[in-house]
């Protein structure tokens, strides 16, 4: 078990959701592992290079990595879409730079997802948490689709006390977000959100959770506006519940 992580809480946490940066840090602590906060980097580019945007991109991975490169540290990201970023996207980013390749190379393998590095890494589901509600849990795009993460979500919520579990209907289908996607084509995104939206209510869930936050920001946003009342809460915030 490593000793001690490096938390990259990414820039929607940092400047939207730092409860959810301070709920992965309670998680993670609780196992002995102490957390050091990246405090010099808050952005891994995706935005700007999904966008087209390259050079803007280059100069947050340039900064991400000339932050993270001074330690060894594991690296922990509660977000899928960062961690694909990183770990699988750097590599197209930087593709014509066979020295940023080489660094690249170097990271990916200290690189992990926030429900991954729990059941993976640290070999661990059952956290001693209490959520005595009922939760659907929508697997965002770029943490099945990229990164391969699919069971390590579910291994956690089901080991949680008082959870009940809800399933609904393709609940891997995107949910509309897309990061810019969801301004660039405001009519498709809204109809996959009402999609999601209408499979969730269904499933009889009081809670849904996700391991992205521009998911969970763009259905709660739909969820409010519609005043449903289900509530949206990142994947760290149940596990540090107790």
């Amino acid at each position: 078990m490593s000793a001690e992580v490096q938390l990259f809480a990414g820039c929607l946490a940092e400047g939207c959701f730092p409860h959810v940066a301070e709920a992965a840090t309670a998680v993670i602590s609780r196992l002995g592992v102490v957390v050091r906060p990246i405090r010099d980097a808050f952005c891994c580019g995706q935005m700007a290079f999904n966008e087209g945007l390259r050079s803007e991109a280059r100069k947050l991975a340039h900064r991400l990595l000339r932050v993270v490169e001074n330690s060894d540290l594991p690296i922990v990201i509660p977000s899928g879409s960062c961690t694909a970023m990183v770990r699988v996207f750097y590599s197209d980013l930087f593709a014509d730079d066979a020295q940023m390749l080489e660094r690249v190379e170097r990271l990916r393998g200290r690189v992990y997802e926030f429900s991954e590095f729990l059941v993976k890494h640290l070999n661990v589901a059952d956290l001693d948490a209490r959520f005595e509600r009922r939760v659907a849990y929508h697997p965002s795009c770029h943490l099945v689709r990229e990164l391969r993460v699919t069971d390590a979500p579910l291994s956690l919520l089901k080991a949680v006390k008082g959870l009940t579990l809800c399933t609904f209907d393709k609940s891997e289908e995107c949910c509309g977000f897309g990061g810019l996607f969801s301004v660039k084509f405001p009519h498709i995104s809204a109809a996959m959100l009402q999609d999601k939206i209408f499979r969730v209510r269904a499933s009889g869930a009081q809670v849904l959770t996700s391991c992205d936050l521009g998911c969970l920001m763009h259905i709660g946003g739909g969820l409010h506006r519609q005043r449903v009342p289900i509530e949206t809460r990142h994947l760290a915030e149940i596990l540090a519940t107790r």
